[in-house]
């Protein structure tokens, strides 16, 4: 095991997406870069996801706007890291079953074109040509973005640590913060490195880092289990197996399932305070049946499971102490693949202004 430099301008603490992207966004602007991961790369929160980068975000432009900035970068990922991503778009669908939620995109349409967001609303029997699995009388219309890919983000993240690799940073696994001292001495088991400026990107974890350095960030970490379906056998869907699904999500339920292999992937979150796992799965198989009729009584195991950072408003916080030199972006809720380029130009932007 490297020991630890004595310093470095910033040392950004945790090592997924946001924080390979913010090591690669400071180490390519020219700032001496440290980062420090508890475990693996990618162990954490980027490792259980759904594996898709989107822009449409129901009622929330703002983040829309983060993740039409992200994709860009991501078209042009290969030619700033070397490292290829292999984008494949599906599209993401949001399914009304109510006039009240069509009324609500419909007013909130205009704020997310302003913010870049591709997305319109469908007929049901559009949406039903997009998805065959939509049951003919399940949903009234749907909101379409084409702009949704899958992707793996171990692939973003490693190449976000190359990049920096290659700038210069050096990155340190297995390597947890016990400590961090009011001159910004962050010490591990390793050893003690000095830092001008900290970057707290530390996922479900932000919240405990930032405490540290007596730094409050309202997080609450949530948990998310994603199911997989038996391999469908559908007579009215040729193929079905092989039939590349977008990720269509239950405006109600929150419901989202999508294409994995031979298989579908699905998420509701995780069973409520008092809920019995067997009531959830209950629940999700009531939706199923009723959004996607061939699914109705379809076998469910679990994929993975793993918590996320999580913010009041599910927006995630990107900013700087007023009174330190400590950093930090977190509260991404699930949606950290989808604004981490975005996340690292402004961590650099705030650090190199100073």
């Amino acid at each position: 095991m490297s020991a630890l430099p004595d310093r470095a301008d910033a040392v950004v603490i945790g090592g997924g997406v946001i924080g390979t992207s913010a090591a690669h966004h400071l180490a390519e602007a020219g700032v001496d870069t440290v980062l420090l991961e508890r475990g693996s790369l990618g162990g954490g929160a980027s490792a259980h996801t759904a594996g898709m980068v989107r822009t449409y975000f129901p009622g929330d432009p703002h983040t829309g706007r983060m993740a039409v900035r992200s994709l860009n970068a991501y078209h042009e990922f290969a030619g700033r890291t070397g490292a290829p991503l292999g984008l494949r778009r599906l599209g993401f669908m949001v399914l009304f079953t109510d006039e009240q939620q069509i009324a609500a995109f419909e007013a909130g349409l205009p704020a997310q074109r302003a913010a870049g967001v591709g997305v319109h609303l469908i007929s049901a029997a559009e949406a039903r040509a997009l998805n065959p699995l939509i049951g003919e009388h399940a949903v009234l219309a749907a909101a379409w973005s084409p702009e949704a890919y899958h992707v793996d983000g171990l692939d973003i993240v490693r190449g976000y640590a190359a990049g920096a690799r290659n700038h210069g940073a050096r990155l340190f696994t297995h390597t947890p913060v016990t400590r961090i001292d009011d001159d910004n001495t962050v010490h591990t088991p390793r050893g003690s490195i000095k830092a001008d400026s900290i970057v707290c990107t530390a996922g479900p974890w932000s919240g405990e880092v930032a405490g540290m350095a007596s730094v409050d960030l309202p997080m609450t970490p949530r948990a998310i289990e994603m199911l997989f379906t038996d391999v469908p056998d559908v007579p009215d869907v040729p193929d079905t197996a092989h039939h590349e699904l977008p990720m269509t999500m239950h405006a109600t339920s929150g419901l989202r399932i999508r294409s994995w292999k031979d298989r579908i992937l699905l998420a509701m979150g995780m069973p409520g305070a008092g809920e019995t796992r067997e009531a959830w799965l209950g629940r999700i198989s009531g939706h199923l049946g009723t959004l996607f009729p061939a699914l109705d009584g379809i076998g469910l195991h679990r994929a993975w499971s793993g918590d996320f950072d999580a913010s009041p408003d599910n927006t995630a916080f990107i900013g700087e102490h007023p009174n330190r030199r400590f950093l930090y972006a977190a509260g991404f809720t699930g949606a950290g693949l989808c604004q981490a380029p975005a996340a690292g130009e402004k961590l650099r932007d705030l650090l190199i202004v100073k």
